[in-house]
């Protein structure tokens, strides 16, 4: 068996499914999930880049599979944390959300308005990619308040009038009542340690293709795994887990080229490649086909 360390972003099912059902253990993986790191990504951090949870396992040499927005696991492999598998792709909603008494009713209301993120990751890069729709980007206003728990709590405690949310929050935040003034979908990619062997990432992914495989036929059984993905601010929190979505969806095909120089040149534009030391394909994309 090849030992595998995985931290998920908690935005989708796979991970869960492929660990409960065993998928990745007939695949010859053992799987170790690295809790602590998709427990990091939940709370409150303003760490600078390279100093937040997710940079952790790469940036103290670790071996290691995370994923995040297509922007980010670009910037992450150009800025030298591994590299980025252009070979399969997610898809994800995207929503920000404000609270049902906010005066905030369209996109437009947002300008100038201060927006909860996490720095660099989905929730910020999708924010200047939906709203630069509606307004300059001098009007859009991100704020670094770190995870999804950390956001929302934000936004449920009246410290930000609205905030960037992924899956589950999405439907976490409908469940505590808040309203979406714009959503969307995004794609994201998986960024690794150059140093495992191409048949464990295929392996991997293969994992994580027939788990999409299963929630696709009957996802009910599964919605209960999203327990995983509730953060400890609302530990507590009494959730209708029957009642969320599937989240992001695993699709077994790759990005073109011509979608990663789109990809780059959006992060030019928005400011956001201050950190990118190499920016070439060839450079910092791993192919596992």
């Amino acid at each position: 068996m090849a030992n595998v360390k995985v931290f998920p972003t908690g935005m989708r099912l796979n991970e869960y499914v492929a660990l409960e059902e065993g998928f990745w253990r007939d695949e010859g993986l053992e799987v170790e999930i690295l809790w602590d790191v998709l427990k990091g990504q939940m709370v409150r951090w303003k760490d600078a880049y390279k100093e937040r949870p997710q940079d952790q396992p790469f940036m103290q040499g670790d071996q290691a599979i995370g994923s995040a927005c297509a922007w980010g696991s670009i910037s992450n492999a150009g800025a030298g944390m591994g590299k980025f598998v252009p070979d399969v792709h997610g898809v994800s909603p995207w929503g920000i959300y404000v609270r049902d008494d906010s005066d905030i009713r369209a996109p437009e209301d947002l300008a100038d308005i201060p927006i909860a993120v996490g720095l660099r990751a989905g929730s910020h890069f999708n924010v200047p990619f939906h709203l630069e729709k509606h307004m300059p980007l001098e009007k859009i206003k991100p704020v670094n308040v770190g995870g999804f728990g950390a956001r929302l709590k934000a936004l449920m405690d009246g410290e930000f009038e609205a905030a960037s949310l992924l899956p589950p929050q999405l439907d976490m935040a409908e469940q505590l009542g808040c309203r979406k003034v714009i959503g969307g979908e995004f794609k994201t990619l998986w960024w690794v340690d150059e140093r495992y062997p191409k048949s464990v990432l295929q392996a991997y992914f293969r994992g994580l293709q027939r788990a999409e495989e299963a929630i696709e036929a009957d996802m009910k059984p599964f919605l209960e795994l999203w327990r995983y993905s509730n953060p400890p601010e609302f530990a507590e929190q009494d959730w209708d887990y029957s009642k969320f979505g599937r989240g992001e969806k695993f699709i077994n095909e790759p990005i073109s080229r011509d979608e990663f120089d789109t990809l780059m040149r959006e992060v030019e534009r928005w400011g956001l490649d201050d950190t990118i030391q190499k920016s070439e394909f060839e450079q910092i994309a791993l192919s596992v086909a």
